[in-house]
């Protein structure tokens, strides 16, 4: 088998009767094709190839970029206009781009496990779809990484997508900036020989050695500069493959006005933000603290690495200042309202544990004692119904879990029931519970997953069929 056929194979959705090929898309996707055909402009142009990144001066690292760049171009979409999309794949395997956080087909998403046909090395794809919901959203890989740690989310391949409100909204703020937080040169190590993390008979897992928040290593980019009194609009990604984070602007607060892309029902202000993977957070900062900081992570190593930025006010000089805040815990029931949640019409629990693959070895993820393609379908719903999901995290490790082409209402953390938060990516820390409501509004394959890239890869993932 090649390594192109591994990176299909592994998690086919052939495996369960899902959908066909993907190199037989005549056959099976005849309306997509005539849709395709039927394009008759292109509003946008992905180009997927090689990028030299250099995070610092004589630190290049060889990866795979959207257009050239990394990120990619943010996408600025209007909510209920029609949009076509040129996918290229020059990047020399089978590769995919999922549009994380709208609601579309089933085929325009980005899944193979829902029927989006993969993109052959040198050829192109026209995604077409109407944007919504509005609010923050991203684009990235969905294609298979496996063992290889230069391919998919662990690679270049993600940018910003803002769907912006179809009839507008008043400004709340002077200036708008977009920060994406990755961690970049990952390698796979034994946890056990570095005498700390999980338990002896833990698998491997993947460590990195730099980091950036935004283009380039703290120090090697240029500053964000800001005036004093300036009330700045933040929209915040991890972008990572895997691993949180945490972020801080010393003297400055973060009121958190969306979550996800989504307004909260409580905005309220915190000091430190915690961000899972493919979780994103819209935050204003108003500039009153004039002075030379570092916006970044809370975590040292994270820091020395690169995870950082400089912001820096008008008429200020000096080296960049970092004061470690407070510890906090990262609490979602702060932005959520307490009133009780509509009854659901059934309740299904799911429950994560983890496969120890030993030293030397890869750890299997299951859900509800199966991984995928055992997983498929993990259960099935009717149109309209609402769901509530009891999460239960039976694993030493964090997990950023996320449903596809919908959003769900988060309706209880830990003990406490909340209502009106909606998301479509939940941080459970280790060993937690949690409960979210999946409304049944969108027909379609669903993939529910772990945005860990090694999670979803071995196993951790599902797909949610309607009847």
């Amino acid at each position: 088998m090649t390594a192109d056929e591994f990176h299909l194979n592994r998690r086919s959705p052939l495996a369960k009767g899902g959908a066909a090929a993907a190199f037989g898309l005549a056959g099976v996707y005849p309306g997509l094709i005539c849709a395709q055909e039927r394009a008759t402009s292109i509003d946008h142009t992905i180009r997927i190839g090689p990028v030299s990144l250099e995070l610092a001066p004589g630190k290049i690292v060889k990866t795979t970029g959207y257009n050239g760049t990394v990120p990619g171009p943010v996408l600025r979409l209007r909510e209920g206009r029609p949009v076509t999309i040129n996918v290229i794949n020059d990047a020399g395997y089978p590769d995919i781009v999922h549009w994380h956080g709208l609601y579309l087909p089933a085929v325009e998403d980005g899944a193979i496990e829902e029927g989006s046909p993969i993109i052959p090395p040198g050829q192109s794809r026209i995604y077409a779809f109407t944007p919504k919901p509005s609010g923050t959203r991203w684009y990235h890989s969905h294609a298979m990484a496996m063992t290889d740690l230069a391919i998919s989310t662990y690679s270049g391949e993600f940018g910003f997508l803002v769907v912006e409100p179809a009839a507008g909204e008043p400004g709340r703020y002077d200036r708008e900036v977009l920060l994406a937080a990755r961690r970049w040169e990952g390698a796979w190590v034994s946890m056990q020989d570095m005498r700390k993390g999980p338990p002896p008979d833990n698998g491997l897992e993947v460590m990195y050695h730099s980091a950036t928040l935004g283009e380039r290593m703290l120090g090697h980019d240029e500053p964000i500069r800001v005036r004093q009194g300036e009330r700045v609009l933040f929209r915040l990604l991890n972008a990572s493959a895997t691993m949180d984070v945490s972020l801080a602007l010393p003297g400055h607060r973060f009121t958190v006005i969306a979550l996800d892309g989504n307004p909260v029902p409580t905005p309220a202000t915190v000091d430190v933000l915690k961000l899972d993977v493919a979780e994103r957070a819209d935050v204003l900062v108003e500039m009153n603290n004039p002075g030379i900081w570092i916006f970044g992570s809370t975590d040292d190593d994270d820091r020395d690495m690169g995870m950082g930025v400089v912001i820096e006010y008008e008429y200020r000089s000096g080296e960049p200042q970092w004061q470690a805040p407070a510890k906090t815990d990262w609490d979602y029931t702060t932005f959520a309202s307490k009133a009780p949640a509509k009854t659901p019409d059934e309740t299904i629990k799911l429950t994560f544990e983890k496969v120890p693959g030993g030293r030397g070895g890869y750890n299997r993820w299951t859900i509800n004692g199966k991984s995928w393609p055992d997983t498929n379908p993990l259960f099935t719903v009717e149109e309209g119904k609402r769901y509530r999901l009891l999460l239960n995290n039976n694993s030493g490790d964090s997990h950023p879990v996320h449903t596809h082409r919908h959003t769900f209402e988060v309706t209880k953390v830990s003990n406490t029931s909340i209502s009106g938060l909606m998301k479509d990516t939940l941080y459970m820390p280790r060993y937690s519970t949690a409960e979210i409501d999946f409304l049944a509004d969108d027909p379609g394959n669903t993939l529910f997953h772990c945005h860990h890239q090694d999670h979803m890869d071995e196993g951790f993932a599902g797909l949610i069929t309607y009847s």
